[in-house]
This record gives C-alpha cells, sequence and structure tokens, in this order.
C-alpha cells in the first residue's frame, strides 16, 4: 500500500467509494500488524531512549558538574542542548522533506550517543557542555524526523496511536531512569551514566533504519524536482538559536550588564519566529497556527512549573529529592492515559473538546499546586494535583501532533513538524526565564537548571517566590484553552 494517503479520504464520497474497494490486509491492520510492526517498534524504541536519556541524565549531572568544577556553567549544559536542538530542527525539516527522513534520522541518532560518549570521557566542564551541544543536534534532527516518519509510513487512522505509543514510552525511564541513574552514579560513577546510554542506540538503529527505508525514504513525490535548501530559513534558525541562547545567558546573570545580551537575544528572536512559525500564529488563527501556537502554550506552561514543584516541597515541606522527585512520577502513566484516550477511534470527533479539556485540567493542576506552601494542606495533594494536569498533557500534546500532521500536505511535513517543536523548545525556555526572574525578583534563591532544580535550589525562600510562578502559568494555561478552541479550521 502507499505510505501516503488522498488528502480528500474523509469526505463523504471518499468513504463511500472506499467501502466498495476490498480492503487490502494492510489497510485493517494495527501499528503493530506485520507491515508495521518493525517500523513501530523500531521508532517507539527510538523515543524510549531519548526519555531514559533525559530522565537519567538529569540525574547525574549536578555530580559531573561538581566533579568537573563546572558549577557556575551547570545552567549552560541544558542550554547548550536546546539552542543547537532549535537549529537542528529547522534543518531536519528541510532535509526530510526534500530527501526523506532516513538521513536525518540515522545522523541524529548517530550524533545523539557521540555527544553522550564526549560527556561521559570529558575533562573539562566545557568540554562536557560542548558534548550537550552535539546531543541537541542529533536530538532535533531526531525528532523532526520522527514526525515525518509517521506522516508518510502511517495511514491516518493509525497516527493516534503511534503518537500513544511516544508517550506510553514515556513511562518506565520516569521512574526507573532516576532510581537507576542514582544508583550507578554513586557506586560506578556518573561518567558510566553518559557512556552506557550510547550501547542502546544499536538496537532502535537495526531495527527502525531498514523499516524506514522500505516504507519513507526519498522526497515525497519522487517525479518531482528536488527543491534547494531555503537558506533563509537557516539563517533564521541559526538566529534562532543564538537568541535564545542569549537569553538564557541574561536570565541566569540577572544585573544590568545582561540587559545587553538579553536585547541582542530579542532582536534575534522576533524576525526569527515570524520567519519560521506558521503566519498567523501568533494571533492564534484558525487551523495550523493555532495548533502549533497550542503546543507552545501548553508546553511552556507545564514545564515551567513543574520545573518549581520539587524545589518547592523541598525547601518548603522538608522532603529528600529522591521523594520529590518521585512525588512527579505518577504523571508519566496519566500522560500515557491521556495519550491512550485521544487515540480512540470513537473519541475523534471530539478531538478538539479534548484539546480544550485538556489544558483546563492544567490549569487546575497548575493553580493547585502551591496550596501546600500551606502547612496543614497534605503533601500528596501535589501528586494528586500533578497526575491529573499530566493527564491533560498527554491529551492535549498528542492531539496537536495528529493535527499537524492532518493539516500538512506530505511535501509540508518536515517544515511543519519543525515549527511545532520549535514553538515547543522556545516557549519552554521563555516562560522558565520569566518564572526564574520572579521567582528569584520575590525572594527566591538562585536557581538551577531545569534538571536538578532540587538540588541546586535555595533553601529558605520566600512561600510568595513560588506563588508568583505557579499562578501566571496557571493563566497562561487558561489562554490554551482558549487557543485551543481555535484549532478547528471552521468554526
Amino acid at each position: 500500500m502507499s505510505a501516503l494517503e488522498p488528502r480528500d479520504a474523509g469526505t463523504d464520497t471518499g468513504t463511500a467509494v472506499e467501502a466498495a474497494i476490498p480492503v487490502p490486509p494492510a489497510e485493517s491492520e494495527g501499528m503493530l500488524g506485520r507491515t508495521y510492526r518493525a517500523l513501530s517498534i523500531g521508532i517507539v524504541s527510538v523515543v524510549f531512549l531519548i526519555a531514559f536519556e533525559a530522565t537519567a541524565v538529569g540525574t547525574a549531572m549536578p555530580v559531573a558538574a561538581r566533579e568537573l568544577h563546572g558549577i557556575p556553567l551547570y545552567a549552560f549544559a541544558f542550554s547548550a542542548y536546546f539552542t543547537t536542538s532549535l537549529f537542528a530542527m529547522v534543518l531536519s525539516g528541510q532535509w526530510a522533506d526534500r530527501r526523506g527522513p532516513l538521513g536525518p534520522l540515522a545522523t541524529g541518532i548517530s550524533a545523539f550517543g557521540v555527544g553522550l560518549l564526549l560527556s561521559g570521557t570529558a575533562g573539562s566542564m566545557w568540554m562536557f557542555i560542548a558534548g550537550r551541544a552535539v546531543q541537541g543536534l542529533g536530538g532535533g534532527l531526531v525528532i523532526v524526523a520522527l514526525y515525518v516518519v509517521i506522516s508518510r509510513a502511517y495511514p491516518e487512522r493509525l497516527r493516534p496511536s503511534i503518537m500513544a505509543a511516544f508517550a506510553a514510552s514515556w513511562v518506565i525511564p520516569s521512574v526507573v531512569g532516576p532510581l537507576a541513574a542514582g544508583s550507578v552514579t554513586e557506586h560506578l560513577g556518573w561518567r558510566w551514566v553518559f557512556v552506557g546510554i550510547p550501547v542502546l542506540v544499536v538496537f532502535p538503529l537495526a531495527l527502525a533504519l531498514p523499516a524506514i527505508r522500505r516504507r519513507a525514504s526519498g522526497p515525497a513525490d519522487p517525479a518531482a524536482p528536488v527543491e534547494p535548501y531555503d537558506r533563509r530559513r537557516i539563517v533564521l534558525a541559526l538566529g534562532i538559536s543564538v537568541g535564545a541562547g542569549l537569553l538564557q545567558y541574561a536570565g541566569q546573570e540577572r544585573n544590568w550588564f545582561a540587559l545587553l545580551p538579553a536585547v541582542a537575544g530579542v532582536a534575534l528572536l522576533v524576525p526569527a519566529v515570524r520567519g519560521l512559525l506558521p503566519p498567523g500564529t501568533g494571533r492564534a488563527a484558525r487551523g495550523l497556527p493555532s495548533v502549533v501556537l497550542l503546543r507552545g502554550v501548553a508546553a511552556g506552561s507545564f514545564i515551567a512549573a513543574e520545573s518549581f514543584v520539587p524545589l518547592m516541597l523541598v525547601t518548603q515541606r522538608g522532603l529528600s529529592p529522591t521523594m520529590a522527585g518521585l512525588s512527579l512520577a505518577a504523571g508519566g502513566g496519566t500522560w500515557a492515559l491521556g495519550s491512550y484516550v485521544q487515540s480512540r477511534p470513537r473519541l475523534e470527533p471530539y478531538r478538539e473538546r479534548l484539546m480544550v479539556g485538556g489544558m483546563v485540567l492544567v490549569a487546575a493542576a497548575i493553580a493547585a499546586a502551591p496550596s501546600v506552601l500551606i502547612d496543614w494542606v497534605p503533601v500528596w495533594t501535589v501528586a494528586v494535583a500533578w497526575a491529573f494536569g499530566c493527564f491533560g498533557m498527554g491529551m492535549v500534546i498528542a492531539s496537536t501532533s495528529v493535527l499537524l500532521l492532518k493539516l500538512s500536505a506530505p511535501e509540508e511535513a518536515g517544515a511543519n513538524s519543525a515549527a511545532l517543536q520549535i514553538s515547543d523548545g522556545l516557549s519552554n525556555v521563555l516562560l522558565l526565564a520569566a518564572g526564574g526572574a520572579a521567582f528569584a525578583a520575590l525572594g527566591g534563591g538562585a536557581m538551577g537548571a531545569v534538571h536538578g532544580a532540587a538540588e541546586a535550589g535555595a533553601s529558605g525562600s520566600h512561600p510568595g517566590a513560588f506563588a508568583v510562578v505557579f499562578l501566571p502559568m496557571a493563566g497562561v494555561a487558561l489562554v490554551g484553552a482558549w487557543v485551543a478552541a481555535r484549532v478547528r479550521t471552521k468554526p
């Protein structure tokens, strides 16, 4: 069967015609049927690898920075990954649209492993940061290429299921990753966390790449002439990466001299964002622009708030860093459950309503979290609230991915997937920077990086400093509920 479906397959006429034509076996298979099994297991394994790396490396990072005498550069170990991944996302979108997703996916996985090895063998903090930057290039190439694979290799009816499988692949790493990495770091050393993970690269490469070569290699239309790379978009991607890095640096310094890199960062970001995101994204135009905007609003508000939860539980309620982290562990399961719910065919007509409801749950969870600043409120309130918030996020994030592919022509899947990921990543750093600045201004201590915030957090932070982070982010999430109501192309 063809990897691509007609754009009008959902019309009444198309449905009647399809009903009259005998259905080939592949058309009735699930994502684990014979036609799709190797590909599904392979690409889900890639996501599992990325999830395990994110949770495990975040646990080992504080120890690595201390041993490399790089605590002052701690935040750059994360911003290096983020800034290079933004550039790689745009490059991956153009590469995949013109040559197919096989090249950027294979290159990305390889770069991801090389970056881990560089960090794991680093003799200085700057070499460690360089390894993280290489990882970011790999991660950015991989995530966009995976979306293009899904667009080309899976029929529209299976895309919600594969997105649900992506969410489920985070459940085990979110629980096991920190515990395993902590044990390895304590008994063998932090370097083994970085050096050991690249071994896991072999399995996804061996399983996924041959299947992708068969079903999704080459340009979307082999008969059409190959378009040259859009150099303007690549320059804009470089601008968005450098601009984001400058803003992160300015946010970390928080002094008058930091205004210069902050202004330079904004000057680079504004034209880059306008050029890389779909027209109308800033004003939530209906259809694709609102889908891209919603992804950023949802991810940014939730991640910015979640980054302060362990710090709040440690400094205000006296929990250990391990217990504070585990208080969020149930969210991995409910996130996967929310993603599963959106994948049910019978709920497809109600996707927009599910997204609106999901954002309301996210807003409620974020608003409820600072209630534990009151002594008589049980600590487990955060765990319960975050479980509901993650359920809402599972519905929203997977749905934005499904709708993006549905609204994208095959030859635009790479560029639009890159825009979705840029919206996600950029909103994370901007809202985190805003939350960190507000936290510090109202008596919070020096905030560490996104991961390891509990370890790097301040003691004796004023409770109001946490409230001024969570309540505005809850407001941003409510704005997301309004944006979710605009993803339908027609009112």
